[in-house]
């Protein structure tokens, strides 16, 4: 299991990742053990501040403010009782128990913080994942991907500016000038074909009149798949098909991207879709850094293979979780799938299970619960697939109570890292800011 303390002083927890997962561990490990010093805890990530990545398309399409959600590291990190260091992960050595971090550099390029290591007895890689683009042509140059709030953040800025461009210049609209087109109808893209459909008809509505709506704004999806949600039950995916088509989002089934170029998107049957506003969403892959990092076991998409107590194949005092970790559970053939519930459940899971591998005592195998699936599309409607309602049946829910059980995930989420008080209070307070504030972001 390892030694309980480092040679000088208490047993170090380092965590890679401030995501949903990453950021919950650290929270409640911070509160159990780092309080008492039990442990020293520290948390790795790039970034500053955390936002729950299921909420990126609608940072993307203007209907939420990233800045009334963001949780800052720093502040939070001091709040419970664990260190925060930033910085990106880019060597480990494992003999001698520590990570790099790559130097950090601000907007102007001065550097912030130096190449530096950090030491650990306990290293949990909680990296989450980014978008795979497969290798298409033009993919970098011309689409936005949603892995992070800046990329969300630049998409969006980008939406508004090309609205503006439309309604200042001296000609018309240009063919696709205004076109959004979204590659890869999984959640994220599905939930961001609805949310934009709103939202930029909200931005043109706002005095930009020489936009015709109808006529210069067109929202298509594209999926290589046969339906949309391909990995969502058929009867998810038909009622979610059912709404796009109803408010006027144009799908493409069976369509495989050739290339994106900067005036729109190539498919493989020869059709070209004008389009000036492209979002990649199709496919995902762990960071490619972690590739044989350390002479770690992974796969051909750069994620750490873990035992079913989620201790990397090679080094059992190297965890990993969520996106970036390969797991088949036994009796599966297929790993656990990278979605945020199971990334949540391993979280929780490892808060007691460190505790365990602390005390020198053997780690229990993590078990995934698939409660099914839930999608917002914005305001038009949510729909999900509960598991095991009735009789171990999946039960479709729709409407109201949809919508109800996707904002209790994210409920669920702030309950994990600030407590039942202060997130009913914040929960409060935006309630109060949206009677105030415009409901789309406008700039």
């Amino acid at each position: 299991m390892g030694s309980t303390a480092s040679a000088s002083g208490p047993h170090r927890i380092v965590v890679v990742g401030g995501g949903a997962a990453g950021l919950q561990l650290v929270t409640k490990l911070g509160d159990r053990l780092g309080k008492k010093n039990q442990a020293e805890v520290a948390l790795v990530d790039r970034a500053r501040t955390h936002i729950w990545k299921p909420l990126l398309h609608e940072v993307a399409a203007g209907s939420l403010d990233v800045g009334h959600h963001a949780v800052d590291y720093l502040h939070h990190a001091h709040q419970h009782h664990f260190r925060y260091r930033i910085g990106q992960m880019t060597g480990l050595d494992r003999e001698a128990r520590e990570i790099t971090l790559a130097p950090s550099f601000d907007a102007e390029g001065r550097q912030v913080t130096p190449e530096r290591k950090v030491a650990y007895d306990t290293l949990v890689i909680a990296v989450g994942s980014t978008t795979n683009d497969f290798g298409t042509p033009g993919v970098a140059e011309h689409a936005i991907a949603l892995d992070t709030q800046e990329q969300a953040v630049r998409f969006h800025q980008r939406l508004v500016n090309a609205s503006l461009r439309a309604h200042t210049q001296d000609g018309p609209v240009r063919p696709g000038q205004l076109h959004v087109t979204v590659i890869g109808a999984g959640a994220t893209g599905t939930e961001l074909a609805a949310e934009l459909h709103r939202t930029l008809r909200h931005v043109v509505a706002t005095g930009l009149d020489r936009i015709d709506p109808d006529k210069d704004i067109r929202i298509t999806l594209v999926e290589a798949a046969d339906r949309v949600l391909p990995a969502v039950p058929e009867r998810l995916s038909a009622e979610v098909m059912q709404l796009l088509r109803k408010i006027g989002v144009d799908v493409r089934l069976k369509a495989r991207v050739t290339e994106v170029r900067a005036d729109g998107v190539a498919l493989a049957d020869g059709t070209f879709l004008p389009s000036e506003l492209v979002v990649w969403a199709a496919g995902v892959k762990a960071p490619p850094f972690l590739q044989n990092i350390g002479g770690l076991e992974t796969t051909r998409t750069n994620q750490l293979v873990v035992t079913p107590t989620l201790q990397t194949t090679r080094d059992p005092d190297i965890l990993a979780m969520g996106d970036c970790a390969y797991l088949v559970e036994v009796g599966s053939d297929r790993p656990i799938p990278p979605r945020a519930q199971a990334a949540h459940q391993q979280a929780t899971h490892l808060v007691g299970q460190i505790e365990a591998k602390i005390a020198g005592k053997p780690l229990k195998p993590f078990k995934y619960r698939d409660f099914g699936s839930l999608v917002s599309l914005g305001h038009y409607s949510t729909v999900g697939s509960l598991m095991g309602f009735i009789r171990g049946q999946n039960m479709l829910i729709v409407g109201l109570f949809a919508r109800m059980m996707y904002r209790s995930l994210y409920k669920m989420h702030e309950r994990a890292l600030h407590g039942t008080i202060k997130t009913t209070i914040d929960a409060m307070a935006r309630a109060l800011t949206r009677r105030t504030v415009s409901r789309v972001k406008l700039h």
